[in-house]
């Protein structure tokens, strides 16, 4: 039976998964944030971001600037979006299966 379908998710599989654990902890430090506080906040809010049911700007708001910071929000989202790196062999691979189906 011939493969006819790849399902990929982003995170994990076509890139690292970027705003993991570690990410947040390198976060926290860079910006001389509370651990512990970051990291419940997230917990509470991060699966409804996911979901699609609050924006990104949304979910740092309620998980980072819910008060007064001394950076602004789009270094913040620099320094999250550069966590995120590709797997190089992982889009090389879905790419070839693409061309390879329309060839």
């Amino acid at each position: 039976m011939a493969i006819t379908a790849l399902f990929l998710d982003v995170g994990g599989v076509l890139l690292n998964n970027g705003w993991d654990h570690h990410a947040r902890r390198r976060a926290a430090r860079n910006f001389g944030l509370k651990w512990s506080e970051m990291e419940e906040r997230h917990r509470l809010t991060f699966e409804v971001h996911e979901e699609g049911k609050i924006t990104l700007d949304e979910y740092l708001a309620l998980v980072v600037f819910y008060q007064k910071r001394p950076f602004t929000r789009p270094q913040f989202r620099r320094f999250m979006f550069a966590q995120s790196k590709p797997y190089p062999e992982m889009i090389e691979l879905a790419a070839a299966t693409q061309s390879a189906d329309m060839g």
